[in-house]
């Protein structure tokens, strides 16, 4: 499927996924308020981190070796009954773990001991989330992109309804129930999807692990275990640092921004994920590679930018739609967000290729180095501009970042790569 195939039927999924965001948004603005919505961003942080470490943070690598293994479907089988076999033992020991802290945790990550009950009922929906997640990166792998839309306009409804009527309802701690559980519910429509594929079989998902997939599916572990410790804990740095120093409101100002950026970068990033990463595992010719990420920048980095220039002329009239009047004074950190998030969906483009091929060293020190960088960044320019400088550590920082990853990935536009991938 080519590019321009792929990025139109996955529009589907992501108008439909940003509509849902941007109605949420507005929900929440207005039962939660802006300091409710740096809880959310807290709480929301920690289930990165804990989803990633209880599912072996494999999913990528199940992604990519499904592509490249296109050919072998033996091969195919050996990566997912090793996958969902360090998924399920992995979510179902985090379960547990999850329910004999959950006080702990709604301490450490929401400083409030009564918001316990949020984490069980992540808990006793962890594996679900789980599984929903291995079979989204196996259909992926598969470019089976009609039933991966399909299922991501599943789980964008669930999010929609859940939310809405847990936040109308029981307010900020319906909304963080809300969180927990909605990826979950989207589990038994994807499951369905799936048993009509000619590929599917229960036993194809679970068995015995190999020990060489296990090998190759750890460079992908490390890669995505340093992204979800690093980016979620950088998050909740500069989230306590603007709460500290200018108010929680400012921080849910920051916040609300944040999810604003993530909605409508959706057609970017998603595209990024379904079209580029098995693609890009598939191609093993330098040449081949560079006409790749050319089309990439041609069709996905223009889009980008002119969605941020639209969002910077109209943002008075966006804030009034998706917020509410509380939430204006964050007017004054679109311009450089806008910056930051053209910046970072050009640097993207080339973290893709070292994701693809498996470049898992420079991958995790380039991450490590990202998210240090926009914590010490902040502080930096909060100090010299106030809470505007957060904006300015963002473009700042993929900048730097951008620069950083084309060195990074330089090597592999002039050589031919091993069939498996390696850290070059």
């Amino acid at each position: 499927m080519t590019l321009i195939k792929t990025s139109l039927l996955n529009g589907i999924a992501v108008i439909v996924k940003m509509l849902t965001l941007l109605g949420i948004n507005k929900i929440l603005a207005v039962y939660v308020g802006p300091a409710g919505y740096a809880a959310l961003g807290q709480f929301q942080n920690a289930v990165q981190m804990i989803t990633t470490f209880a599912s072996g943070a494999i999913n990528t690598g199940v992604t990519k070796y499904t592509a490249e293994y296109h050919d072998r479907p033996d091969q195919q089988r050996v990566v997912w009954r090793t996958a969902g076999s360090i998924a399920l033992v992995g979510s179902l020991l985090a379960s547990l773990l999850i329910a004999i802290l959950h006080k702990q945790l709604a301490y450490w990550f929401l400083k409030d001991e009564t918001y316990g009950g949020v984490f069980l009922w992540f808990s006793a929906t962890l594996v679900l989330f789980t599984l929903n997640t291995l079979l989204l990166a196996i259909l992926n792998g598969k470019k089976e992109i009609l039933l991966y839309v399909i299922a991501n306009i599943a789980g964008s409804l669930f999010a929609l309804v859940v939310t809405g009527i847990m936040a109308v309802v029981y307010g900020l701690y319906g909304a963080l129930v809300a969180l927990a559980i909605y990826q979950s519910l989207a589990f038994f429509v994807t499951l369905g999807l799936c048993r009509k594929s000619a590929w599917f079989r229960l036993d194809y998902l679970f068995g015995a692990i190999d020990r060489q997939t296990l090998v190759n599916l750890s460079k992908f572990t490390l890669m995505a275990l340093t992204s979800a410790v690093s980016v979620p804990l950088s998050h909740m740095f500069v989230r306590e640092h603007l709460g500290v120093t200018f108010g929680w409101d400012s921080a849910g100002y920051w916040e609300a921004l944040w999810r604003m950026s993530s909605a409508y970068l959706i057609v970017a990033t998603t595209t990024l994920s379904v079209y580029f990463l098995p693609r890009l595992s598939e191609l093993q010719d330098a040449s081949a590679l560079r006409l790749e990420i050319l089309k990439g920048y041609k069709l996905i980095l223009p889009m980008s930018v002119a969605c941020g220039v639209f969002i910077y002329l109209f943002r008075d009239l966006i804030v009034s739609l998706l917020f509410t009047a509380d939430f204006y004074p964050m007017r004054e950190l679109f311009a450089w967000q806008m910056i930051g998030d053209s910046l970072k969906i050009g640097s993207w483009l080339l973290a893709y290729l070292m994701l693809s091929k498996a470049m898992f060293k420079r991958f995790m020190l380039l991450e490590v180095i990202s998210a240090t960088g926009f914590v010490v960044l902040t502080h930096y320019f909060t100090d010299m501009l106030g809470l505007r400088g957060v904006a300015v550590a963002h473009a700042v920082i993929y900048f730097i970042y951008w620069l950083l990853v084309w060195f990074a990935v330089a090597p592999l536009m002039k050589v031919k790569l091993a069939r498996t991938g390696s850290d070059l």
